[in-house]
């Protein structure tokens, strides 16, 4: 078994993640754990349009829907970018937005 891939929350996601209700945060916190171990969250969409190779669990519990946009592809770390509670049928374009500013602003930093 190989050693889990540390998860490095940016900005303000982890504290948007500990927003959560308990069994939303829970369940995120189990779907993170699986990507860390290189496996496929239960149910997760291809986030493209924030930036390539991002993706997006996707999380229905009794308080409504929620979102983690993370991106694993890259070697040092999976970077949980936006944690946020879905509440129509389209994700906003703001998450949308802010998600790709911490993805380019991450790329950025990394090629430093």
């Amino acid at each position: 078994m190989t050693a889990p891939k540390p998860v490095e929350f940016r900005v303000s996601s982890l504290d948007d993640l500990r927003a959560f209700p308990l069994t939303a945060r829970r369940e995120a916190g189990h779907q993170l754990d699986q990507v860390q171990y290189g496996q496929e969250p239960d149910d997760w969409k291809s986030m493209n349009s924030v930036g390539q190779g991002v993706q997006e669990i996707r999380i229905r519990d009794a308080a409504g829907a929620f979102r983690v946009m993370y991106i694993a592809k890259l070697s040092a770390a999976i970077y949980v970018l936006h944690c946020f509670q879905k509440k129509t049928g389209k994700t906003r374009k703001a998450d949308v937005a802010l998600a790709a500013r911490r993805y380019r602003d991450l790329i950025l930093e990394l090629q430093q």
